[in-house]
């Protein structure tokens, strides 16, 4: 909305605006591009305009939404998945986020479903058997092996460290 706004006061006809990708009805000039990317830094965006950059902006906004919004529910493996959302071979995706991003697609991919176990565990609606399993892990074993190598804890000693930072109301 902040980027539809922005770019609406700079007076560009728009065609769609969505995560990480606007259309424009008309073409921007340099010129344009320069201002849009004055008005847009401040605000914490930034103009993508390679090749290399929107591909990989790409990779990472499938990634972030099928672990946010897709709860992970594909049914086939990521490289098959990401190959056919971009139209391009995996092993080429592969090397050119390592090569922008300095870590692989897979790290990537599970440094976003850490985040997610972490969000879940802070609602603490669902158990950790009931966060791997909205999650696509194989075991409750296996998300506690890969939660404790990215974050040094354990989910249970993580969501326990939530509840001795939080005071109760009545504490306060």
């Amino acid at each position: 909305m902040v980027v539809k706004s922005e770019l609406e006061k700079l007076g560009l006809q728009l065609s769609s605006v969505n995560l990480g990708e606007v259309k424009t009805l008309n073409t921007v000039t340099d010129l344009q591009k320069a201002t849009i990317s004055e008005h847009l830094k401040p605000l914490g965006f930034e103009l993508i305009d390679d090749k290399k950059s929107k591909t990989i902006d790409k990779i990472k906004t499938l990634i972030i939404d099928l672990v946010h919004n897709k709860n992970n529910e594909i049914n086939t493996n990521l490289s098959d998945y990401l190959s056919s959302h971009l139209a391009q071979d995996y092993s080429n995706l592969s090397n050119l986020f390592s090569e922008v991003e300095n870590t692989s697609i897979e790290k990537y991919f599970i440094s976003q479903k850490i985040e997610k176990v972490k969000e879940l565990l802070m609602y603490d609606e669902m158990s950790i058997s009931e966060i791997a399993f909205y999650l696509n892990y194989s075991s409750v074993a296996y998300l506690s092996n890969q939660f404790k190598k990215v974050t040094g804890f354990s989910p249970t000693y993580y969501k326990q460290l939530k509840d001795k930072k939080r005071k109760q109301i009545e504490d306060l």
